[in-house]
This record gives C-alpha cells, sequence and structure tokens, in this order.
C-alpha cells in the first residue's frame, strides 16, 4: 500500500493557487466527517492535504462529540491559533446526535443546538466537504450555508447526493484513497497523500508514562481484542496466547479496550498468564499509548487505524471485512485474512469462521516478522 509522504514532509505547492479552488477564493472551508473512530482517522490524509494547499483557510470540522479529541486535545480550546493539541483544524464544531436525540425538545438540547448552527452560520463558510455520505452528514453540509457543497457520486447513502453541488467519482480501492480524491477535486489538481497529525496532550502524555511505570512496563506491543461487532472478533484466549509467546522476546502486552469490552480484556489478561495486563484510555491517552508501542495487534477497528496513521507496525487479523479497503494503511503492516473469509458488513454477533481459522502461532510469527524490520 502506498505510504505517502513522511512526518514533518511537506509537499510543494504553488503559493500562487494555494487559495482558489476553480477560481473561487477559499477563506474558510468545513469539514464534515461525523464519525466513528477510524472512519474519522481515514479522513485525516485529505484533510492534511487540504491544509497543506491551504495554509492561511480557516479549516472547521463538524464531528461527533466522542470523536472529538482525534482533532484537538481536551485540553484545548475548540478553536483558535493551531497548535499542537490542535494541529490541523482552526475549529472543531462538535455535535450530539444520539444525545440531542433523546431530548429533542429540551430547553437546554434546543439551545445547544442553536449556539452550533449560529456559531456553523456566522463562520461563513466558503465550501463544504462532506466526507462522510450519509444524509444527515450531507444535510448539514447544506445547512451550514456554505454555496458549494462537495461529496461522492455515489454516497454511502444515495439520498444524500440530492444535497450536493459537485457531485464527485471517488477513485481509488483503499478508503483513504476514496476520500483523498473527493478533497481533490477541490482543485482539480495533482496532490500528494501526506501523514496526518494527530493532537499531542501533555496531560495526557504524562499520564500514560505514569501508569506504564506504575505497570512496570518498558517495551510493548498493544492488543485490541474488541471489534464493531462480532464477526470481526479474533478470539479472547488467542490473545492471550500471542502475549504469552511475545513475552519470551520480552515483550509485555497492552490490552486496550472500551466500554462494554471489559470482560474481553478479563478473558485476554487471564489467558496471558500474567504477560499481558489491561488499560483503559481516552482517545488523547490511547494517541499518546500508541505512539509509545512497538507493534499493535488487532482487527478492523479504530485503534488499529489510530496505530497506522502513526506508523506503528500493525499486525491486521481481518475476517468479514475487506483489507484492500480497510486495511492498515502507510505503514508496515502485515495482514492475515483466510480465503474461506467473504466480504460483509452485516453485523452478525459470532465470528467470522474464516477468522477462527487463523492461529495464535500465524499472528505470533507476523509479529516476530515486523519486530524484525520487515517487511518493507
Amino acid at each position: 500500500m502506498r505510504v505517502g509522504l513522511a512526518p514533518g514532509d511537506q509537499p510543494a505547492f504553488e503559493s500562487n493557487r494555494a487559495h482558489t479552488a476553480g477560481g473561487r477564493e477559499i477563506k474558510r472551508l468545513l469539514i464534515v466527517r461525523l464519525s466513528a473512530m477510524g472512519d474519522v482517522i481515514h479522513t485525516l490524509p485529505a484533510v492534511q492535504a487540504l491544509r497543506a494547499e491551504l495554509p492561511h483557510t480557516h479549516i472547521g470540522w463538524l464531528i461527533e462529540e466522542r470523536w472529538a479529541e482525534l482533532l484537538c486535545a481536551a485540553t484545548s480550546p475548540p478553536r483558535g491559533p493551531r497548535s499542537a493539541q490542535r494541529p490541523l483544524v482552526d475549529e472543531v464544531h462538535i455535535v450530539s446526535l444520539k444525545d440531542w436525540g433523546k431530548s429533542a425538545f429540551s430547553i437546554s438540547t434546543l439551545q445547544r443546538v442553536a449556539k452550533l448552527w449560529n456559531d456553523i452560520r456566522e463562520s461563513r463558510y466558503d465550501v463544504a466537504v462532506d466526507l462522510q455520505g450519509a444524509l444527515r452528514s450531507a444535510v448539514l453540509a447544506r445547512l451550514s450555508g456554505a454555496p458549494a457543497i462537495y461529496g461522492a457520486a455515489e454516497p454511502r447513502e444515495s439520498p444524500a447526493s440530492i444535497w450536493y453541488t459537485r457531485k464527485v467519482i471517488a477513485r481509488g480501492r483503499h478508503v483513504i484513497e476514496q476520500n483523498f480524491s473527493i478533497a481533490r477535486a477541490v482543485f482539480e489538481q495533482r496532490m500528494e497523500i501526506p501523514s496526518p497529525e494527530l493532537p499531542c496532550d501533555p496531560e495526557s502524555e504524562a499520564s500514560i508514562d505514569r501508569r506504564l511505570a506504575e505497570m512496570g512496563v518498558g517495551q510493548f506491543v498493544i492488543l485490541n481484542p474488541g471489534a464493531g461487532w462480532g464477526a470481526k472478533r479474533w478470539p479472547a484466549q488467542r490473545y492471550g496466547e500471542v502475549a504469552r509467546k511475545l513475552s519470551c522476546r520480552g515483550l509485555r502486552s497492552v490490552v486496550n479496550y472500551g466500554p462494554g469490552e471489559e470482560q474481553l480484556a478479563s478473558a485476554v489478561e487471564k489467558a496471558s498468564k500474567g504477560t499481558a495486563q489491561a488499560m483503559s484510555c481516552t482517545i488523547s491517552e490511547l494517541i499518546a499509548l500508541t505512539r509509545r508501542a512497538q507493534l499493535f495487534i488487532g482487527g478492523d477497528t479504530g485503534p488499529l487505524h489510530l496505530a497506522a496513521a502513526l506508523r506503528i507496525p500493525v499486525v491486521g487479523i481481518y475476517g468479514p471485512t475487506d483489507p484492500a479497503r480497510n486495511g492498515p494503511y502507510g505503514t508496515r503492516s502485515i495482514v492475515l485474512r483466510s480465503a474461506e473469509s467473504v466480504t460483509s458488513h452485516t453485523r452478525r454477533a459470532a465470528p467470522d469462521e474464516g477468522l477462527l481459522e487463523i492461529s495464535s502461532d500465524r499472528v505470533s510469527s507476523a509479529a516476530q516478522r515486523l519486530l524484525d524490520g520487515g517487511p518493507r
């Protein structure tokens, strides 16, 4: 897979075209990508390229509250001069659609919605780019008041395209490439896929250093047994077996888990016989933890795509989802997938049969290869 630019590298762009798109001056640009973790991360390279092309343009992002720390550390204000805590965008517009839906007509909810839309409309965005392709995201992009609305010609939800003024044929096999092709259409010119910048929160960095020290963890691998639905989950017992094998190399395993995954993490700990330890993190802490890891092992989940974005080597354990579209992108990786797995996004609770064909020995072997420096 294409790696793109190394962190810190900047593509060379001509300054005389850095502020226009199709003859229209772009002073303010809005990105709409509400959720979820992996999808937001898959959007970052496209927005990073827009940032490089528009260094002085005010870029805002409309995002669900749960994922806002992927753009802006909790300790940073949501708008103002960019910094390490908010390196990519000038302003983060936060929505809580699920919570608002529970109390849609309460005074509190109506006040929050009104404030959000006042902020967005007052920003007077020239262009909005919907990189979600859902009906709700397309409607929100149109409601922003931006005269030009870009989106995929064949979005994930077909009715979304009704709300776009600029329909783009998304190209590329990987979703990062597809998102990038839509962003590129804003300029109708060649752009390189860069490495994304993620927030660096000093408090979270210090917290992770302290927690790892308290756990007595030096070099470590992240194990991520959770996934969006059961068909993508490799058995916890096997993660524990991998942790035992890696411990022979002097590596501890840290088991990352999210809300509702406590029992899953505990099962990995038990199977590891003391070689793995569970750790629950905020998103800012997970970014800090991942930066310190030697390797990431897990299925098609947001934390895997975070590791890839941070250029941490990845062993991907794939079942019903297609790694050509959703695999680790831009980092050294080995993806394991059985020929018996059939691509499907049906949210089945039972593990994919092909996924169960992947043994802990295969995963451990792939991990050893990456730790030894390959493949490149």
